[in-house]
């Protein structure tokens, strides 16, 4: 079989290379990956920044995905062939306090697929039973591979933030978490206003409007006076920054009304800033990290229901087969949720 591997260090080196069926272990399931998503981590690792310099090379990446089981180890007990599934990548050690308390998100021992074992991007992998989560039938297989980004936005909005009924909610940023959180938001009764910057102005703000938001480009817009219009001057009651950027958490600070909420989703790196005006408007700081089992669930939930429009939100114009397109697409802004159907890489 093949997989989509990085290979090299710097930006691309993207390549199809011959990968052996994975042997699963007795608490093992082997999957057979049916589609695969792309994300911001993925182009992260496209473009080698310097959170991924860790990875092993070659590493087949890929964690947003939807397969099914095609055989189980002998101390399986929770799935059986023919089940759909998807995976909760980042697996947490079990034994670590933060484990112990219901956090394996932030597990200190942690290690994510996609990153530091070989990820969705072949036909098949080996996932351990507790790394798996079930798909119910109603919910469609391609819109499966959308459960693991649906469920960053879901533990950010349910968990993390204090959205309620009538919450005016700012989200910066339209790429795929960003679209995600909104719709999380607005399913939870928040009204909500989506933002981005000249680039987004191509496809993904468009998208948003598509998904009904109302929507800022603060390359163009007069952002004070559209503040002023949407707010009536006092500000947003809760801003999620997903932007991944370092100007992302100031211009939260410039849009959250006082005694509002911040919830920080993406890694913006290194940002300086002035934090005294936070402490004496007693705006909260809240950061919100990948996601758990309840999160999974809530996400597959949203998606089930409708209230997270999949079908809309998924792009499939793009082979994995040629996947440079699609990564050179996605850090464009050209796209945002191109999901690839990895059977081709069965042929």
């Amino acid at each position: 079989m093949r997989g989509l591997a990085k290979v090299s260090p710097g930006h691309g080196a993207m390549e199809l290379i011959d990968r052996s069926k994975p042997t699963i272990a007795a608490n093992e399931a082997l999957i057979e990956v049916d589609y695969a998503g792309l994300c911001g981590s993925d182009a992260g690792i496209y473009e080698y920044e310097s959170a991924f310099e860790r990875m092993e090379l070659p590493t087949v990446i890929g964690h947003e995905y939807s397969g099914r089981v095609v055989e189980v180890g002998d101390d399986v007990t929770k799935f059986e062939i023919g089940d759909r599934v998807v995976e909760r990548p980042i697996r947490g050690c079990g034994d670590c306090y933060q484990c112990e308390i219901g956090e394996p998100n932030v597990c200190q021992n942690a290690v994510i697929t996609g990153v530091d074992h070989d990820g969705a991007y072949e036909p098949y992998l080996a996932v351990p039973e507790h790394a798996l989560h079930p798909v119910p039938d109603s919910v469609d297989q391609r819109h499966a591979a959308m459960v693991e980004p649906t469920s960053i936005g879901t533990r950010a909005v349910i968990h993390n933030s204090r959205v309620r009924a009538g919450t005016r909610v700012l989200v910066e940023g339209p790429g795929p978490i960003g679209l995600l959180t909104a719709q999380v938001a607005r399913a939870q009764g928040g009204e909500v206003v989506v933002s981005g910057v000249g680039q987004d102005s191509a496809y993904r703000l468009p998208l948003a409007e598509e998904l009904g938001f109302e929507t800022i480009n603060v390359a163009e817009a007069d952002v004070d006076a559209r503040n002023e219009e949407l707010t009536g001057g006092v500000g947003y009651d809760v801003v999620f920054d997903t932007t991944g950027h370092p100007s992302g958490l100031t211009s939260a600070v410039e849009q959250v009304r006082k005694g509002g909420q911040i919830v920080l989703i993406g890694q913006t790196g290194e940002t300086t800033m002035p934090y005294s005006p936070l402490v004496r408007a007693e705006i909260d700081l809240q950061c919100s990290y990948a996601s758990t089992y309840r999160d999974f669930e809530n996400a597959l939930r949203l998606i089930d229901s409708g209230d997270v429009d999949a079908e809309a939100f998924l792009d499939d114009r793009f082979s994995i087969l040629d996947a440079n397109e699609a990564f050179e697409t996605f850090v464009s802004g050209g796209t945002c949720k191109p999901v690839f159907d990895v059977s081709k890489l069965r042929d």
